[in-house]
């Protein structure tokens, strides 16, 4: 360098000293890595020291974590490694598993979601959920996106549900497609079609968080780009959790990363960050195909 003139290089991610301001995590002596925005994110949802135990064997281990608002966020690790039963824990659908016992504390805008008062189907009304394989009902199309409605008492009106239901077609990418075969059934449409369908009765009750377990694990490479493309654009009004078997996928479309090995939560951040310059060897491993 010469004279007197210096380059400051933009800091990638947040300063030190704005890192507890964010959240209490980054001040937590866990094992968990962790590496916060440079823009700080608020959460819509917290996990504190969630544990799950299926009778006697323990499944997660004291797994803490932030889920961002108006973002992607993906859980990546080999089968087995807990991501798909920390998923399960965020809207209580471990509560269906017979001998399951979660601890630990997980808020949704600050409110304990285990607490008694709150009914879990109240709970995953704002807290969606997309399987990993389509599951339309044995139902009309429109009338798989308008049960949800109809349920929680939305929309009264015909007028009104007809309206909901179209604009969650949508908001899925599926209206232009379907919307001359509305009576006909959910399950004659493609396998892509499906899955879009779900995505529709999940955000037809106007949830907050839509959790996505594998979304495209059955669906063909067309099929796999348009939800894609569909996360990315529900990603503006929803708050999404996405668990994939698929780097590359949660390198397109997610924001944040967790990286789960073995019940543990080892390491999360910035997508970009944990693809190309993650902080914890198993973490490096793994996305080098190491071990998956």
């Amino acid at each position: 360098m010469t004279g007197n003139t210096e380059t400051k290089a933009t800091p990638m991610h947040m300063p030190a000293e704005k890192i507890v301001a964010q959240s209490d995590l980054y001040s937590d002596p866990s094992s968990t890595i962790r590496t916060p925005d440079a823009e700080a994110r608020p959460a819509r949802i917290t996990a504190r020291e969630v544990c799950v135990f299926y009778g006697p064997k323990q499944a997660l281990f004291d797994v803490s974590i932030d889920i961002p608002e108006k973002a992607v966020t993906a859980f990546i690790g080999p089968s087995g490694c807990g991501k798909s039963t920390f998923l399960r824990c965020l809207n209580r659908m471990n509560d269906t598993i017979e001998g399951c016992r979660v601890t630990g504390t997980i808020r949704l805008d600050g409110s304990d979601i285990a607490d008694p008062a709150l009914d879990p189907v109240e709970l995953r009304a704002r807290v969606g959920m997309v399987f990993q394989k389509p599951n339309p009902f044995p139902k009309s199309i429109y009338d798989n996106v308008a049960y949800g409605p109809r349920i929680h008492g939305i929309a009264g009106r015909r007028d009104d549900l007809d309206a909901v239901v179209e604009q969650s077609l949508q908001k899925a990418g599926l209206w232009n497609e379907v919307k001359d075969r509305l009576k006909e059934p959910g399950t004659g449409l493609s396998g892509g079609q499906q899955q879009r369908l779900c995505i529709a009765r999940a955000i037809a009750v106007s949830p907050e968080v839509i959790l996505m377990d594998e979304p495209c694990s059955a669906l063909d490479p067309i099929a796999t780009a348009r939800i894609e493309e569909l996360i990315d654009e529900l990603k503006q009004n929803f708050t999404i959790v996405i668990v994939t078997h698929s780097m590359q996928q949660a390198a397109r479309v997610s924001q944040r990363t967790a990286f789960f090995h073995l019940g543990n939560l080892v390491e999360e951040g910035p997508t970009d960050m944990i693809f190309t310059g993650p902080l914890e060897k198993r973490t490096q491993d793994y996305i080098t195909g190491r071990f998956g």
